[in-house]
């Protein structure tokens, strides 16, 4: 089921559709990652591209939970941060791509909210 966007703000970034999908660097437009459609509740991204671009991500739903925040690390399964509660793939970032990231992601089902800095 479709979602509807509360906040969706791309600074010189792309999305392959309207809430997730491959993501790109709008000044090379390399493929920096994959954001999976339906088991984030809020994205937020800061990355620099090995182009030098500075490029950002802000995502969230109408029906999107604060969400708790958790020291948990990722478990990574093919590539994929996945959350370790439930084994839901979130998100990859192409580490070959980036230079450096922060990336803050909420699931969707459990609502905890993971870090991640590069």
């Amino acid at each position: 089921m479709a979602r509807t966007l509360k906040s969706k703000e791309l600074v010189r970034t792309r999305l392959a559709t309207n809430y997730g999908g491959w993501m790109y660097c709008d000044n090379c437009n390399e493929n920096i990652g994959y954001l999976c459609y339906a088991t984030y509740d809020s994205l937020e991204l800061k990355y620099k591209c090995h182009c030098g671009n500075k490029g950002s991500a802000l995502l969230d739903f109408i029906d999107s939970k604060v969400g708790q925040n958790c020291k948990d690390e990722f478990i990574i399964i093919k590539n994929r941060f996945c959350c370790p509660k439930d084994n839901e793939p979130l998100i990859t970032i192409l580490e070959r791509k980036v230079e450096n990231y922060f990336l803050k992601i909420t699931c969707k089902t459990c609502e905890s909210v993971y870090k991640k800095v590069k």
